[in-house]
């Protein structure tokens, strides 16, 4: 791949990316993981406004379905040690500079969280990293997944207002991983912790039960299905352990996933991740923070028959990635945490 950098912006501990839909146009929100602003960019990457500057501790956006701008986003959780006070808030645009921000539910510990949809009906799903601590990196006490209909009309919810949450699965210990993807024509949820990845799938009404099943047993940070050698089944890319080195691919033989592919080098701290389409191939891109703190794209080369590797960038410290198409062009956005950069990569396919 060609590459092209442009650094759009620099915000201090840089961390979570989403797309958001305003006023009929495509844009993306940028937010910091500590107190630090959270930007609304258009979809060439001009900063377009500020939707907050505090309190910060962005840890996920997600927007609200059919609506104009209108998204749910952590707030407060600044760190694994210091996330008690976080929760989930309803943002929404009222003129420039002018966002209103309301709690939705407050939720200690709350890391990941998404909207998915299922015959018409909107699932809120969110991840609590743990359930609570007595010291600094104590991990006594797991995560948990909750889950609630998410209304179609938020304007009931504040701070003496939130929204009811049930427990779907307890003993989630170091349960950081989230992914959205589609799958037999669902959108379901890979969850990923310590005690392995889960596919989490909406129920078919709001009085059914969700559907849990377990991919691997392995302790991961992240992972995503994609079927990147094109043989009609999806594998599953994973980073493991908790901000771990190791990036792994694994294939579904008779009914279980075992590795197939190992990187070589230890990625330190792996954290950014995307699975899909990119140039034109079914494509993985990891970012890790630590070490040679590179952004990297993992495809798989059928010549070959084996999985390959391309480095985007390097020494830069991804947190999170986000891709898009604009003028038939592959965009990422990488937040750069660790060099507080925000930056986007126009990527062009060449001969290989």
């Amino acid at each position: 791949m060609k590459v092209n950098k442009k650094v759009i912006s620099n915000l201090d501990k840089c961390y979570s990316i989403a797309p958001l839909i305003y006023e009929g146009k495509q844009h993306f929100l940028v937010a910091a993981e500590k107190t630090d602003r959270c930007i609304l960019f258009d979809d060439d990457g001009n900063e377009m406004d500020t939707v907050w500057t505090e309190p910060g501790g962005a840890m996920s956006m997600v927007q609200v379905p059919k609506s104009n701008g209108q998204f749910l986003a952590t707030q407060r959780f600044y760190s694994p040690n210091d996330s008690k006070e976080s929760k989930i808030v309803i943002v929404t645009p009222v003129s420039k500079g002018d966002w209103e921000i309301r709690t939705l539910v407050k939720l200690s510990h709350v890391h990941r969280f998404d909207i998915v949809s299922r015959n018409g009906v909107n699932y809120l799903i969110a991840c609590t990293l743990k359930s609570g601590h007595e010291y600094k990196d104590d991990w006594s006490m797991p995560g948990k997944v909750y889950a609630a209909v998410l209304p179609d009309d938020l304007s009931v919810f504040d701070e003496e207002h939130q929204l009811k949450m049930k427990v779907i699965k307890d003993n989630m210990l170091k349960n950081h991983g989230y992914y959205r993807v589609s799958d037999n024509g669902l959108k379901t949820c890979i969850i990923s912790a310590d005690c392995g990845v889960f596919q989490f799938i909406p129920p078919e009404s709001p009085k059914g039960d969700w559907s849990i099943k377990q991919l691997l047993d392995t302790p991961a940070s992240d992972a995503v299905l994609i079927d990147l050698d094109l043989d009609g089944e999806k594998e599953l890319a994973v980073l493991s352990p908790f901000h771990g080195d190791q990036i792994s691919i694994y294939k579904r033989v008779n009914g279980t996933f075992e590795k197939v592919y190992e990187y070589d080098k230890a990625a330190e701290f792996t954290h950014a991740i995307y699975g899909g389409m990119l140039c034109g191939r079914p494509t993985v891109v990891i970012g890790h923070r630590k070490g040679e703190r590179n952004l990297m794209a993992f495809t798989y080369n059928a010549t070959e028959k084996t999985y390959q590797v391309e480095i985007i960038d390097k020494d830069c410290g991804p947190a999170n990635v986000y891709h898009f198409v604009k003028d038939n062009k592959d965009i990422l956005i990488s937040t750069n945490r660790e060099i507080n950069e925000i930056a986007m990569y126009t990527l062009i396919a060449t001969e290989s």
